[in-house]
């Protein structure tokens, strides 16, 4: 816990960047019947019912210091699909940087043996060299930047039915583009002196 809330402090490195990634499950809907839009004096009208037509997985890649945003969508979040994930942030977004600090959660997708189930050994260890991963503890997810982000992006994009991944992406490119336009960054505030008052109980007790 410590770890990450002192990275959040660090200043800003331009050859060493921060980023938060998490990601969450997204139900795919479509409407069985057509919904009756908003008129003068009669609200907008839509049936209960709905034609599942499954699910998709969205990552969410946070840089908090820049105020940078990217959310990918794929079918399903596998090791390989992290991996490759991994592989475009390292090189299409920071390809001259000598090392990306992620901090994610401590999932077993979100490991280094990822990128050697989706690329050659020596590719693998490429991208690893310029990786150094910082996991969030168990139950201590709300650490992550990247969480908050995801949350934010579900109530302002996603309160309705999607019926399909394209739809999926292509709502969340405009969210996306939108944000970073505005470039609105991260201000955390939560220092490791405020965890150890406030979260006291979950530190080991020391007996002299």
């Amino acid at each position: 816990m410590e770890d990450v809330i002192e990275l959040y402090h660090e200043p800003y490195d331009p050859e060493r960047p921060l980023v938060c990634m998490d990601e969450q499950p997204q139900q795919l809907v479509s409407e069985t019947r057509q919904p009756v839009p908003a008129a003068r004096g009669r609200p907008a009208r839509e049936d209960f019912e709905y034609e599942r037509e499954g699910t998709a997985n969205v990552f969410m890649v946070v840089e908090p210091l820049a105020g940078w945003r990217h959310v990918e969508v794929t079918e399903r979040r596998t090791s390989v699909d992290w991996a490759h994930l991994i592989r475009w942030l390292l090189d299409e977004r920071y390809p001259a940087v000598k090392q990306v600090r992620l901090v994610c959660d401590n999932l077993n997708t979100h490991k280094m043996a990822s990128l050697y189930e989706a690329f050659e050994p020596e590719e693998a260890r490429r991208l690893a060299r310029r990786l150094d991963i910082h996991y969030t503890p168990k139950h201590g997810s709300w650490l992550n930047v990247a969480e908050p982000e995801l949350s934010a992006m579900t109530h302002q994009c996603l309160d309705r039915r999607i019926p399909d991944a394209s739809t999926l992406t292509s709502e969340l490119a405009a969210w996306e583009q939108d944000l970073n336009s505005r470039q609105r960054g991260v201000d955390w505030r939560f220092t490791t002196r405020d965890a150890r008052i406030k979260l006291k109980r979950l530190y080991p007790q020391i007996v002299v």
